[in-house]
């Protein structure tokens, strides 16, 4: 069945309200496989707390037989999880009684096992019905949305290079680290870029005063998004400062139950599965944000087009995309999800859902 459109780039004039249907799928009857990969990047990602230059994740099928859901995770250090964190996180309920999709959140705390396993559940449930994913979860999709692309952190000249080789795509997101810098990067990108929308990732990297420093120029510049200036345990100070650029909470918003004490310091908050522990949390926290009145960003981590198969369901209804990690590796999935010119398709029933 083909997905329900809508024009790309144009949102929904419509209230949205999204029906997670309960997790049937009994993991007692059912066979669990785990498993750590490595996927080497094409060049070296950087960000203000270091470097990388492969994608490490976790993958899990779980087959009841005849069908067969996979679902993927990505371990972050920067939430004190490892590979090996992440594949005693699942093995830990490998005895728990009968449980299904319902029952992870008592058993698994939000995070890179969880979403592993939500989503394998969706895309086995998907498979038993002869539906699609959004099928399942009633979500309006659009055929095609813009995601960003990130420009790694470097020197200004590095990252203008990084930027003039990505012309045919629209939406760059640039790495900043809080230093003086900063401002010189994104003045070089915009030279080398000058029509493409810029948004920006400080990674918690910022003070105060480099905020008061820099957002005036940054707006001049046509940034439209700042992401996470500062650490998300001081991240009170937003509610001191001017906002004339949105501002959004990544490392500050995982699930629903931190929307609350975010009201008065983001316009946004960024979508992570691999944060809100996978599908299932990521459309409550999609419902609540709206109703919260913050805009949407969805993103992912370094990763495959695995992660972002389901990620991609709550895209087509978001402020803002970044859901751009396949194009950061040397090699991708079999059957991945389709890029092109920066615009996302929809993935086949061969990789999820």
């Amino acid at each position: 069945m083909e997905p329900e459109t809508a024009s790309a780039g144009s949102p929904f004039n419509f209230e949205i309200v999204w029906h997670v249907p309960a997790g049937r799928v009994s993991l007692t009857t059912l066979k669990i496989e785990t498993r750590e990969e490595v996927f080497p990047l094409n060049h070296p990602f950087r960000i203000s707390r270091g470097g990388r230059t492969e994608a490490c994740v976790v993958t899990v099928s779980v087959s009841d037989g005849q069908d067969t859901g996979r679902g993927e995770g990505v371990p972050i250090a920067r939430y004190n999880q490892t590979a090996d964190s992440v594949l005693a996180q699942i093995n830990s309920i490998a005895s728990v009684g009968a449980w299904n999709r319902d029952k992870l959140p008592e058993l698994l705390p939000a995070g890179a096992a969880r979403n592993a396993l939500d989503c394998a559940l969706w895309d086995l449930e998907a498979k038993r019905s002869g539906k699609r994913a959004w099928e399942l979860a009633n979500i309006p999709i659009a055929d095609h949305v813009d995601t960003s692309f990130t420009i790694s952190l470097d020197t200004p000249a590095k990252m203008a290079d990084a930027a003039a080789s990505a012309t045919d795509l629209p939406i760059l997101k640039l790495k900043l680290c809080g230093d003086d810098s900063d401002l010189a990067c994104v003045e070089a990108v915009r030279a080398a870029a000058p029509n493409a929308r810029l948004l920006i990732d400080a990674n918690e990297s910022w003070s105060p005063r480099h905020y008061r420093n820099t957002v005036s120029a940054l707006k001049e510049l046509g940034v439209e998004l700042i992401e996470q200036p500062f650490p998300a345990d001081a991240d009170n100070v937003l509610e001191t400062l001017d906002h004339p650029i949105p501002v959004c909470a990544d490392e500050s918003c995982h699930t629903t139950g931190d929307l609350p004490r975010l009201s008065n310091r983001y316009e946004a908050i960024n979508i992570k599965l691999d944060k809100t522990g996978g599908l299932t949390e990521a459309l409550q926290l999609y419902q609540r944000a709206r109703e919260g009145n913050f805009k949407i960003l969805i993103g992912c981590m370094v990763c495959t087009s695995l992660s972002i198969a389901p990620a991609r369901l709550i895209a087509s209804n978001a402020d803002w995309v970044d859901l751009d990690g396949p194009l950061l590796l040397a090699r991708d999935r079999d059957n991945g999800v389709p890029y092109r010119s920066g615009r996302i398709g929809m993935p086949a029933r061969e990789l999820w859902g």
